[in-house]
């Protein structure tokens, strides 16, 4: 038998008192897919951060990590450089915290093939458009000088697994890569990965929520918990045949439910009329404006008291910046009515003491929560904006009560954020926004990096807070079985522009236009999808 490719070892992590990962071992043959599932905080990260030395200073670090006869956990700086992003790759969870602010696409993804394949800028960015376009960005040639902040979420990630694959490593560290792509572009990513395994015999170890994708993709799963691995083998197996109790909890948990009814009495809490978004696209050495790409083109939209809209289209539809236009984050064109008000004539100044009743969870928690600041602190801290005359102990009470609300022990509220998974974050920009009590709230993508059994926890939490206190959301996902557990009624963009809306049940039950019933179609069936996507 031919050795692994990657072989761990009795693998322990601590961070201080906090033992992390405990005694993980496991093989990784080339050209195969090893998936790490399990719910947030179980390890799953800290052990593929472990493969390429990437864990912080303070991490204490025991075992063995074998690659290709290499112990990694020894080797040194110098050659820890040459093996990180030319032999093994990696794309990181959260793109915004990984992609440099302040430089280009199309710069970002140079700098790697001149690193390690020594390409002169001509070359890079040839290569580099032929990248974007391997990964579906629409119209490349267009945004390789885009910056990250230009992007939707989806295209940030995209671009990510496109510097992760320009050097075509032997192995492949995924680590949540499909969390904010839509389902569309989520099934041409998987087909593109199945695709270079077997042109290139590349490798990858999968780390997910979604079980859904390790069905189709892994070829032996390992589910994690506390840091322990807990249940391994083959995929089917595992899935078909769960022997271990967690396991068996992680694939019976999915939102269920319906909906809250919609209240036919309801007053309306906000209404949008022929709503524009236009971001102005300018060249030349003078930046003249050429062009306008149309992200939000002539919406309208009403939401009435105790309802939820669901927002869905593909990434770069328009969805998150409608969100952030009707909560007036982006300038925009047209009539925003707000409890009766025209939010457009607001002045920065005259918007402050409205925002306490609209409130917003960005779809990157890492990005929106400040690495400086305790959660404590965090969520504690629009209370003191908004009410001043709280003491001490009632906002800390309420910070306490937010945090048990989203699933997260209230002793953790003295941590920093980076001390925090990625879903674990995502639950405290929900625990933030929630302790106001808004009477709006928009939800941009706010159970995607979430697994499967805390999302149908929130889903729960959601309906149960806008039962109690009568809430009205906008909920923006990709996740149209989470949209249908929550959207009273739906809308689904494609280009700026609204091509279908109405209730619920009539759109994914009877969906009229051709583009709705392709979203519905990759949701509903990814395996049959990925192989049309493929070809």
């Amino acid at each position: 038998m031919r050795s692994p490719l990657l072989s761990v070892r009795n693998l322990n992590v601590r961070f201080g008192a906090l033992h992390a990962v405990r005694n993980v071992s496991f093989d990784l043959e080339a050209g195969k897919t090893m998936a790490l599932v399990g719910e947030s905080g179980s390890g799953k990260s800290v052990t593929a951060l472990s493969v390429l030395r990437l864990l912080p200073p303070t991490a204490a670090i025991e075992g063995e990590v074998i690659f290709k006869g290499q112990n990694l956990i020894g080797a040194r700086d110098r050659d820890l450089r040459h093996v990180r992003g030319n032999d093994i790759s990696m794309i990181f969870q959260e793109p915004m915290s990984s992609l440099n602010p302040v430089h280009s696409v199309a710069r970002q993804i140079g700098e790697v093939l001149a690193t390690h394949k020594g390409l002169r800028k001509a070359a890079a960015r040839q290569r580099t458009l032929e990248l974007l376009d391997q990964v579906g960005i629409p119209d490349p040639a267009s945004r390789m000088d885009a910056f990250p902040h230009q992007l939707s979420g989806g295209q940030r990630q995209r671009v990510m697994i496109a510097m992760a694959l320009a050097n075509e490593p032997d192995l492949l560290v995924a680590d949540e890569p499909t969390t904010a792509l839509d389902v569309t572009v989520q099934a041409q990513i998987l087909a593109l990965l199945r695709d270079l395994q077997q042109r290139l015999g590349m490798a990858m170890l999968f780390i997910t929520h979604d079980l859904s994708i390790v069905r189709k993709l892994a070829d032996d799963v390992c589910v994690m918990t506390e840091g322990e691995i807990v249940e391994r083998g083959n995929t089917n197996t595992v899935f078909d045949a769960p022997k271990h109790a967690y396991t068996k909890h992680l694939l019976a948990a999915e939102p269920k439910g319906q909906p809250a009814p919609p209240n036919p009495r309801g007053d309306t809490v906000i209404a949008a009329e022929d709503l524009k978004v236009w971001f102005p696209v300018k060249r030349g050495l003078l930046r003249r404006t050429v062009g306008h790409i149309k992200a939000v083109d002539g919406v309208d939209i009403e939401i009435n008291a105790g309802e939820t809209l669901g927002v869905v289209g593909e990434s770069g539809s328009g969805k998150s910046t409608l969100g952030y236009a009707l909560v007036r984050l982006v300038s925009s064109q047209g009539r925003i009515v707000f409890l009766g008000k025209d939010l457009q004539r607001n002045s920065l100044r005259a918007m402050r003491p409205v925002r306490a009743d609209m409130q917003i969870v960005f779809q990157d928690p890492f990005g929106s929560l400040s690495p400086r600041m305790s959660v404590e602190q965090i969520i504690a801290e629009g209370l003191e904006v908004h009410m001043p005359r709280l003491k001490r102990a009632e906002r800390e009470a309420r910070v306490v009560e937010a945090l048990s609300d989203v699933g997260l022990d209230p002793e953790s509220r003295f941590r920093y954020p980076h001390e925090f998974s990625g879903g674990q974050r995502q639950r405290i920009s929900i625990a933030r926004a929630m302790v106001l009590e808004p009477k709006f709230l928009v939800l941009d993508e706010p159970t995607s990096a979430l697994d499967v059994s805390i999302q149908a926890r929130v889903v729960d939490l959601l309906r149960d807070l806008q039962r109690r206190h009568g809430l009205t959301y906008m909920f923006i996902s990709h996740d149209l079985r989470v949209v249908k557990a929550l959207a009273t009624n739906i809308i689904v963009m494609k280009d700026g522009q609204i091509v279908e809306s109405g209730p619920s049940e009539t759109v994914f039950q009877f969906p009229r236009e051709p583009y709705t019933r392709a979203l519905l179609a990759a949701a509903l069936n990814l395996d049959t999808y990925v192989d049309s996507a493929k070809t």
